[in-house]
C-alpha cells in the first residue's frame, strides 16, 4: 500500500479491534503507515465515537484499553476547529448521516485524504471524498 493520506473513521477502528470484516486491511493500512511514517489521521470526534460504543457495549475496561490500544498505533488524534466543524455541518445539512461521520468525511475532504471505512452511510460521498472501502 502507498503512502496515502488516510483518516480513520469510528467504523474501521471498531472492525479491527472487534475483529470483524475489513480487519485484515485494516492491519495492512497500520502496517504501510507505519513502514511509510505516515500516520492515519482521526479526528476527535471519532475517537469519542469508538470510546463511547466500547464504553455502552463492552464496559470501561475494555474502553479505557482500546483508547490505550489507539494510542499505540500510527494515528494522530486531530482536535476539531471551525474549519473542520463548518465542512462537518456543511455534509450534515445535505447528507443522510451520522453528525460524527460528517466529521470524518470532512476532515479527509479538508485534507483530501483517503477515508477508509465500511460504513455505507458514505456511499452518498463518493465523487466528494476519496474512499477506500474494507
Amino acid at each position: 500500500m502507498s503512502a496515502t493520506v488516510r483518516v480513520l473513521d469510528a467504523y474501521s477502528l471498531i472492525a479491527y479491534f472487534e475483529g470483524e470484516a475489513g480487519k485484515d486491511k485494516m492491519f495492512e493500512i497500520f502496517r504501510a503507515a507505519r513502514d511509510s511514517g505516515q500516520h492515519l489521521l482521526l479526528s476527535v470526534v471519532n475517537w469519542g465515537e469508538i470510546f463511547y460504543i466500547t464504553l455502552r457495549e463492552a464496559g470501561r475496561e475494555r474502553a479505557e484499553r482500546v483508547a490505550h490500544l489507539i494510542s499505540t498505533l500510527p494515528i494522530e488524534i486531530i482536535s476539531v476547529d471551525l474549519d473542520l466543524t463548518k465542512q462537518a455541518a456543511e455534509f450534515k445539512a445535505i447528507k443522510r448521516m451520522s453528525y460524527g461521520d460528517c466529521f470524518a468525511a470532512a476532515l479527509a475532504k479538508l485534507r483530501r485524504a483517503e477515508l477508509v471505512t465500511g460504513d455505507k452511510e458514505f456511499r452518498e460521498l463518493e465523487g466528494e471524498v476519496r474512499i477506500a472501502w474494507l
